[in-house]
């Protein structure tokens, strides 16, 4: 390991790296190529989502088994469209949190065995940290200070990002997340998954006539969400229609749900990057397509003097430019360096390490 540490001190001079990223913490498969934390050589996926539609949502053994196929692969190919070998390449980024337990454990047994076999430093990833991350590619002149806003179906988290590697929770959903909610309505209407894209896709055509919540939500001091209770009244909606035998406008269901889950985000937001004094505001994760959210929060806060950024969708949901970009701006600094004794941390959030 002491060895190591000197190659990682060394690692930190060199004007320009090449980091090689893998991401397993779900149902994607992925490896990326990333030169100095900003410009993509290669961004390989494999998708699991024709696999897992036939549950209507993702199998934590199946996608186990799934990452164990695929990781070799797309590891290969990766290095192959950016036209590299993997002695061209100065680190090994992976996520090893949040996520499930055994998928995050293919990406970091595969990140562990290239990394020990060429002798090149082996940084560990925080997920949610590594979604901001994308921004950078994605805005190759983007610098901190920015707020960012992570959400998706496990996450919906309000960050202050001060610099490039400090991360300051300001407030999360004390329950589900916003994408939980559109994943479980899209199931209950008999939506194909992934479910949140379908319910972006329906409530375009759909009308916003549907109270779910009695009055508007005020934003809590703390700038904590709850999806829950949202979650809740709309399966009550749709089963209590049911039972009486009338009939159910799905579009009209996709449209309230996702402006009141919507709007409820985007003032949290707003008020969150006023307090902190920020005039910029990143998005990142899977919700971050959404088309209403994206247009709410660009209104909001043009409003109030507030510029918003949104990555392309490729780099909202998972990926593995991410997490190359992560490991990039951490050996910049010197953190984040792991050894084989490396493991899956499930419950990761960000700025808060637990493992």
């Amino acid at each position: 390991m002491y060895d190591m540490i000197e190659k990682f001190n060394t690692l930190r001079q060199k004007s320009s790296l090449t980091v090689l990223g893998i991401e397993s913490s779900c149902d994607e498969t992925a490896a990326a190529v990333v030169r100095d934390g900003r410009e993509i050589l290669s961004n390989v996926i494999a998708s699991q989502i024709p696999v897992h539609r036939r549950f209507g949502g993702v199998v934590p053994e199946i996608a186990s088994r799934n990452h164990t196929m695929a990781v070799d692969n797309v590891i290969d190919e990766a290095l192959v469209k950016a036209g590299l070998s993997l002695s061209d390449v100065d680190a090994v980024g992976v996520t090893y949190g949040a996520g499930l337990a055994g998928a995050l454990l293919v990406g970091v047994t595969a990140a562990k065995a290239l990394a020990y076999s060429a002798g090149i430093p082996l940084i560990k990833v925080n997920h949610i940290e590594a979604h901001i991350a994308a921004n950078y590619t994605a805005f190759p002149s983007l610098k901190p200070p920015f707020l960012a806003l992570v959400a998706s179906g496990g996450h919906t988290s309000i960050i202050d990002v001060s610099d490039y590697n400090d991360f300051v929770l300001m407030g999360s959903t004390k329950d589900d997340a916003i994408g939980e909610a559109f994943d479980k309505t899209a199931r209950l209407l008999g939506l194909p998954y992934p479910g949140g894209p379908e319910v972006d896709r329906l409530s375009k055509e759909g009308k916003n006539n549907i109270s779910f919540f009695h009055g508007k939500k005020p934003v809590n001091k703390d700038f904590s969400l709850s999806y829950s209770g949202l979650k809740t009244a709309v399966v009550n909606y749709i089963h209590n229609a049911r039972q009486r035998g009338e009939q159910i406008v799905i579009e009209d269901v996709c449209c309230s749900l996702t402006h009141t889950a919507v709007d409820m985000l985007a003032d949290t937001v707003v008020q969150a990057a006023l307090s902190a004094h920020r005039d910029l505001i990143v998005l990142a994760g899977g919700v971050a397509s959404n088309s209403y959210l994206r247009e709410t929060l660009s209104v909001r806060g043009r409003e109030k003097g507030i510029n918003v950024l949104f990555p392309p969708p490729v780099l909202c949901t998972d990926n593995a430019v991410m997490v190359a970009a992560r490991a990039y701006f951490s050996i910049r600094e010197g953190k984040d360096l792991a050894d084989l004794t490396l493991n899956a941390c499930p419950g990761l959030k960000a700025g808060r390490p637990l493992c």
